[in-house]
């Protein structure tokens, strides 16, 4: 796990970087919009990873009105994976909702990303929808 990894709020100027990245990746899956990718981008709560300095990947984040932070998208860019970089994410994304006072993090997963699958249940994630994991988050008093 790399100790050099710092999470931020998305920098305007990282939104191309980001959707590039993202659009290298996954342009070719069955799931993928450019629409879409680019609302949730520049609509939703994005924080982005650093690691020395490059652009380590990103989680962005939902805010639903009722009692749900719903991570739609997480990446993890090219040559940063198994770095902890995920982990860091979701671990920022679940303080997140925490602080938000919501009952659950919930996480968009296309339900044939098998890998992803595995880590999110790993981390405690339990399907509850067929592209959708959840995580019960602990309550604030």
């Amino acid at each position: 796990m790399s100790d050099v990894v710092e999470i931020a709020p998305l920098r305007e100027s990282e939104l191309a970087q980001l959707f590039g990245l993202a659009n290298a990746v996954f342009a070719s899956t069955s799931g993928w919009s450019d629409r879409r990718v680019l609302d949730v981008l520049m609509h939703d709560v994005v924080f982005v990873a650093h690691e020395q300095g490059e652009v380590g990947g990103y989680v962005a984040l939902f805010v639903s009105p009722g009692e749900q932070v719903i991570a739609e998208q997480v990446f993890v860019a090219p040559g940063h994976e198994h770095r902890g970089i995920g982990h860091r994410l979701l671990a920022h994304a679940e303080g997140y909702a925490i602080a938000k006072r919501a009952r659950t993090l919930c996480i968009v997963v296309e339900p044939d990303n098998w890998r992803a699958r595995a880590f999110y249940s790993r981390l405690g994630f339990i399907p509850v929808q067929t592209d959708l994991v959840e995580l019960v988050l602990p309550s604030l008093v």
